[in-house]
């Protein structure tokens, strides 16, 4: 019947270089508008015939991704793509909040930071809640699309992502912004 059970897979928090790695800035916040704080992270995406890792940025106050991309490596590099492309279309925010994992803590991630003058905040160590917005898109994500149509091949996922992201973005009512459409609080006039 192809049941088989769902659960965690492969762990992808390697910890980077100490000397990156920055304090949470989002304790105690109130975000009160889009782009104010953004938050990113990578999880593994299994496929019929192996697996690929998907980075997403979504923003904080209206829960909107606003980037996303898939690579079939861990490298700083297909983050640091994935930020710049957000930026670039959406703007850029003034907090980004990451884990501690080595793709948010080497030298090319925080340079840039640095440079586009974004705020960088980092989870504590073993502190998922910290990051709980985009901890819960990759359930739904993965309950809601991933686990449902496994994808055979890469391309396959990364078409069914885009429709799953546009329905994410534009079609969906979320509970904790109200039961309002993400796009509707992102694309508000600030």
């Amino acid at each position: 019947m192809g049941l088989m059970a769902i659960y965690p897979k492969r762990n992808l928090s390697k910890l980077g270089l100490a000397k990156y790695i920055r304090s949470y800035l989002l304790k105690g916040l109130k975000v009160i508008r889009p782009n104010q704080a953004w938050a990113i992270d990578i999880t593994y995406i299994p496929m019929t015939k192996g697996f690929l890792y998907l980075t997403a940025i979504i923003d904080l106050y209206s829960r909107y991704v606003v980037g996303w991309g898939l690579s079939n490596s861990l490298d700083a590099n297909s983050s640091h793509r994935v930020l710049k492309d957000a930026i670039l279309v959406n703007g850029k925010p003034g907090i980004i909040n990451s884990d501690q994992g080595c793709q948010f803590t080497c030298y090319e991630w925080i340079d840039h930071l640095d440079n586009e003058d974004i705020q960088i905040s980092m989870d504590g160590k073993g502190r998922a809640l910290d990051n709980i917005f985009i901890e819960r898109l990759w359930r739904s994500v993965k309950y809601d699309y991933v686990y449902l149509c496994p994808a055979n091949d890469g391309m396959e996922l990364f078409k069914g992502l885009k429709q799953y992201f546009y329905h994410y973005n534009n079609e969906l009512t979320h509970q904790g912004i109200g039961r309002n459409i993400p796009v509707s609080l992102y694309k508000q006039v600030a």
